[in-house]
């Protein structure tokens, strides 16, 4: 997981890695891509959990979530000039913990742990 200063809550968060798919890029793609840049991990697997609207009142986006199996450091954390992640091993075990104490708050994450909890 990362932890990362969020301009909007003015606070530093919880997350799992993420981001947005780039022009011409698969979400698959930006999904690998983010979690090298964020952590310097990459799957040797990554796989598809589901697809959420984040909010269809007002946005036609969807937010694509994946699964990165038998992760492997692979480099250093490749950051855009605008943000600055750390890297936080979090065992599975203790998300549900974090969940509840609202450690982790951030509402498409809270939706890609339901798509985990779905398989």
């Amino acid at each position: 997981m990362v932890r990362q200063y969020r301009h909007g809550s003015r606070s530093i968060t919880l997350e799992i890695p993420g981001g947005t798919v780039d022009p011409g890029e698969k979400p698959l793609d930006a999904a690998i891509r983010e979690l090298v840049e964020e952590t310097g991990f990459r799957g040797k697997t990554v796989e598809r959990l589901g697809v959420v609207n984040p909010n269809p009142a007002i946005f036609s986006n969807s937010c694509h979530t994946f699964l990165a199996r038998d992760v492997q450091k692979v480099s250093s954390i490749r950051n855009s000039a605008r943000e600055e992640t750390s890297v936080e091993l979090v065992p599975r075990s203790e998300i549900r913990r974090l969940l509840i104490r609202g450690e982790i708050n951030h509402a498409l994450v809270i939706a890609a742990f339901q798509w985990l909890n779905l398989r």
